[in-house]
C-alpha cells in the first residue's frame, strides 16, 4: 500500500507518465468532479495489499455491447416550471410512484397533497421519506430532460454524492466502505457502477469465472421493472444486468451484512429507460462516522433464513463472515 502512494504523490506528477497515471487508482478518483468537496479515500493499515491493478474507478456506468438506451422520439420528461408545480399539481415524473403524504402550505391554512420520495424541507431535505425507506418501492425522480431546472427538489440521486467515502482493508472480509462524517437515516449514499451488459453476456462471464459465487458478489440484475406481461418488449425478456467487477465507483467495495445500515433503491428518470435504472444506496438508519457501510447482497429474496438452515443446502454455500447478531450463517 505505501509502494502505491509513494508512486502516485512522488512520480505522477511529472512529464512522461500519462501510461502509469491511468491506471492508478489514486489519480483516478482525484479526476473526479466531486473530488475536491466530497474525497475518495483508500486506506491499509493490516497488510501490504493494494486493490486490483485492473479494476478502474468510473463516475457513471458505461453501456456494454448490445445494450442501448431508448430513443430520443420515446425520451419524457416533466413540463412543471418550477419545483412547487413538480411537488403539488402532478408532475408527470412522479405519476407511477406509490403513496403520497400532506403538508401544510406557506399559510399553514390548508394541507396539500405532495407525492416526492423525498422530505422537501427541513434538515431532513433530501432525505427518503419513511414509508418509502420500509418498502422496496422504485424512486421516480425528474432529471435532465425535464424543464423544472437542476435545483428542483426531487433530483437527490441524479445530482450524485455528497457525502466522502473511504475504501479500507477490513481484518477479515478483504476491502470495506465507510464514511469519516456522520450519516442520516434516509441519505443517499452513492450509485453501484458498472459496465451494464445484456443477459447473454452476464451468463457467458459467470460461466468463465473460476468463482461462479465471486462473479456474483459484482453483478446485479436491473430486473425492478421486468414484467412479461410488459407492454415494452425490453421489460419482458431477462434483464439488463451491471458488472462492477472491473469498474465502478467506490460502493462496489461495500461488504454484505445480515443486519445492514444501507439499502440498494431502482431509481428511475426518463421513464423510457426504465430497462436501464440506476440502483442507489440510502441509509437505513443512522450511521455513525467510521462504521463500516453494509447491504443484505440478498435482501427481498424469499427463503434464504430457511435454505441457511437446511444442511442439505449449507454443503454448497458461501459462508457469512458480517458477524452480526442476526446472521444467517451464509451468504447463498
Amino acid at each position: 500500500m505505501e509502494g502505491a502512494t509513494k508512486q502516485h504523490f512522488f512520480f505522477h506528477g511529472l512529464p512522461g507518465r500519462e501510461a502509469e497515471k491511468s491506471k492508478c487508482h489514486f489519480c483516478q478518483i482525484r479526476s473526479f468532479t466531486t473530488h475536491a468537496e466530497y474525497p475518495i479515500t483508500i486506506t491499509n493499515i493490516h497488510d501490504e495489499l493494494v486493490l486490483e491493478p485492473g479494476f478502474r474507478f468510473v463516475q457513471n456506468s458505461h453501456l456494454g455491447r448490445g445494450v442501448q438506451r431508448a430513443n430520443d422520439e420515446f425520451r419524457v420528461g416533466c413540463d412543471c416550471q418550477d419545483a412547487e408545480e413538480c411537488q403539488y399539481e402532478g408532475c408527470t415524473c412522479l405519476d407511477e410512484l406509490e403513496g403520497s403524504d400532506e403538508e401544510p402550505d406557506e399559510d399553514n391554512i390548508r394541507y396539500r397533497r405532495k407525492k416526492y420520495a423525498y422530505h422537501s424541507h427541513g434538515v431532513k431535505a433530501g432525505h427518503l421519506r419513511t414509508e418509502v425507506l420500509e418498502s422496496r418501492d422504485p424512486i421516480y425522480e425528474c432529471h435532465d430532460g425535464c424543464a423544472c431546472g437542476p435545483d428542483c427538489p426531487n433530483r437527490v440521486v441524479e445530482r450524485g454524492r455528497k457525502l466522502p467515502l473511504q475504501i479500507f482493508r477490513t481484518e477479515n472480509r478483504g476491502w470495506g466502505v465507510k464514511s469519516p462524517v456522520d450519516i442520516n437515516t434516509g441519505q443517499f449514499i452513492d450509485k453501484y457502477l458498472g459496465e451494464i451488459i445484456t443477459p447473454k453476456e452476464a451468463a457467458r462471464r459467470r460461466a468463465k469465472s473460476d468463482i461462479s459465487q465471486r462473479k456474483d458478489v459484482y453483478l446485479f440484475a436491473l430486473d425492478k421493472f421486468s414484467d412479461p406481461e410488459s407492454p415494452d418488449e425490453r421489460l419482458r425478456g431477462p434483464p439488463l444486468e451491471v458488472d462492477g467487477e472491473f469498474m465502478s465507483g467506490p460502493t462496489r467495495f461495500i461488504n454484505h451484512s445480515c443486519d445492514p445500515n444501507l439499502r440498494i433503491f431502482a431509481r428511475v428518470g426518463d421513464h423510457a429507460d426504465k430497462h436501464i435504472h440506476d440502483l442507489a444506496f440510502f441509509a437505513i438508519r443512522d450511521i455513525a462516522k467510521g462504521t463500516e457501510l453494509t447491504f443484505d447482497y440478498v435482501d427481498g429474496v424469499e427463503d434464504s433464513q430457511n435454505d441457511a438452515m437446511n444442511p442439505a443446502t449449507t454443503k454448497d454455500m458461501t459462508p457469512c463472515l458480517c458477524g452480526s447478531k442476526k446472521c444467517r450463517g451464509y451468504l447463498w
